[in-house]
Order: C-alpha cells, then structure tokens, then sequence
C-alpha cells in the first residue's frame, strides 16, 4: 500500500468522481483507476460502488476513509517536524467573496508573498454557498467570506472579525440627506438602488428587514461586482448598501458619502474556515496568520 494511493483514494471519495481526482491530482483518469483498483485488490474488498457513471463509498469505503485520514494526517505531522523551519514551497488554494478580493486580499497576499515567495496561490472567487461546496468537496484549502456567523461540525473556524454593513451614496447627494433628520431605511427607497444580486449575504439582510416591514425593493442595476457598482455610485445620485472595507477608502478620499440610517444596523462577520477532514498545512496556518496581523494594525 502507497502513501499516493491511499492520497488517490481519499480524493475520490470527496469529489465523487475519477476523472476529477485525475484532474485534481494530475493525473491521467486511466492511473486513477488502476490505482484504486491496486488499492482494493490488496485489501480484498471492493471501496467504491459504480453504477454507470456515478461512484458511491460502499460501508468498507467509508470505514477504510477514516482510517486514510489518520494514515496522511500522522504522515504529514512527521513530514512537518522535520520541516518546520524550512521554507514553504507547496500549494494554497483560497476561496473567496468578490468584495474581500478586491478589498482585503491584495494586501493580505503581499505580505503572505514577502514572506513565502515560492508559494503558488489560486484564488477562487464566489458567492459563500459556492464556496463552501466546493470547501465541503475538498477542491478549497480556505474559504474567506463574509456572512452572518456560519458554524458546522465539519468545519474549523479559524477566523471571526465583525463587519459593518452600510448605506452609501454619491458625495452630491450625501450632502443632501445630512439634513434630514432620523433618515430612515424605508426614506431611501425611492431613490435608485445599486445592489448585489438578490439571496448574497448583504443583500439578503436588506430584503429580509424591509419584508418584515411589508415593503420591499426592485434595484435599478443587480451585478456581483461591488468594485463596478462603487464606480457607478461615485457618478449617479443612487444608493447602495456594502460592507464598510468595500467602501472606507472612497468615503474617505470623499467619492462616496455614508448615509446615516436610523431604524438600520447590521454587522456581518468576515470568517475563515477549512474543512476538519483537510489537514492544515503550513501554507493554510501562515495565510491565517497573516491576515489576522494585517487586523491588528
């Protein structure tokens, strides 16, 4: 039995699918198989059901899967304690929100870059339930995202920082409603909005507050984008609602204008979390790391 059969075989289980394994691990489909198929001939029991073109643990799978995780787990400790003052030189795959790729990560990387420079990124944007499929899958090291709290026994929480979610505006017409007194939610809905597509974490706080409020909002433009509509915004007299990193930098160059809202406060939290089932390697330990000391500045 080979440490990249059982690395193979693990692989498989959590995407479900040989021919993504191969791609995963760069391998042809035809080895993944005859690895697998190695794999049960030595432990004279079959790991997966194949019914047409879907795969499926059978019960000795799954008994032999946490077995596996131990196996690669106890391995990778071994590697690391020989190698912990050495440089980092593997993999890390983040997934991400659009805001916080635009917003927090170009920092966050330069600093993790100045100090791993031989570590190769991918970054993966997306809405948080894409993501965390995808973390769930095992496709993901990380997921950076921001939503209300999220918690699963499956996933280890590495990082809870809180968010203001805000109202904002043009300069022009930010000077407008400053006098205006108790400004409400509900006062601004006549206004053109410029939103994140409906169901988003922020977007769905708004719909839900004005649902139980019996009002709700039709957006004069719907995009995922929040670096377009920050542009957009800077140049119409509309209102939107981001979370407060997206926009602190336009507010304070005066581009945008907060707008202060009476009857609406709503804090999001930017998280970060891997799956229990992915070993945490260096590459994972050090991004966290640097991103919470980025925080603390």
């Amino acid at each position: 039995m080979e440490l990249r059969q059982l690395s193979t075989f693990i692989q498989v289980a959590q995407l479900k699918s040989f021919s993504r394994a191969a791609e995963s691990l760069g391998y042809s489909q035809s080895a993944v198989t005859v690895q697998i198929r190695q794999l049960e001939e030595e432990l004279d029991t079959r790991l997966f059901d194949r019914i047409g073109k879907h795969i499926s643990l059978t019960a000795r799978g799954v008994q032999f899967l946490e077995h596996a995780y131990d196996v690669l787990q106890e391995v990778n400790k071994a590697r690391l304690s020989v190698s912990d003052t050495g440089e980092l030189h593997g993999r890390l795959h983040i997934g991400t929100i659009e805001s916080l790729c635009f917003s927090k990560l170009p920092a966050a990387l330069h600093a993790y870059w100045q100090r791993h420079p031989k570590v190769v990124v991918h970054v993966t944007t997306g809405e948080p339930k894409f993501l965390i499929e995808r973390m769930e899958r095992g496709e993901l090291d990380l997921i950076y995202i921001l939503d209300e709290p999220r918690y699963s026994n499956n996933w280890n929480k590495l990082m809870e920082q809180k968010e203001r979610v805000v109202f904002v505006t043009s300069a022009s017409l930010g000077a407008e409603l400053e006098g205006i007194p108790e400004l409400t939610a509900e006062d601004l809905l006549d206004r053109p909005f410029y939103l994140t597509e409906r169901d988003t974490n922020y977007r769905r706080v708004l719909d839900r507050f004005l649902a139980a409020r019996n009002r709700s909002l039709t957006p004069f433009l719907e995009c995922s984008d929040t670096s377009f509509l920050i542009r957009i915004l800077e140049n119409n007299r509309g209102v939107s609602l981001l979370p407060w990193y997206a926009v602190e930098q336009s507010v304070g160059q005066g581009k945008l204008s907060l707008i202060q809202v009476a009857d609406f406060h709503v804090t999001l939290y930017r998280q970060i979390f891997s799956h229990k089932e992915k070993w945490c390697s260096r590459e994972m330990d050090e991004f966290v790391r640097t991103v919470q000391e980025l925080e603390a500045l």
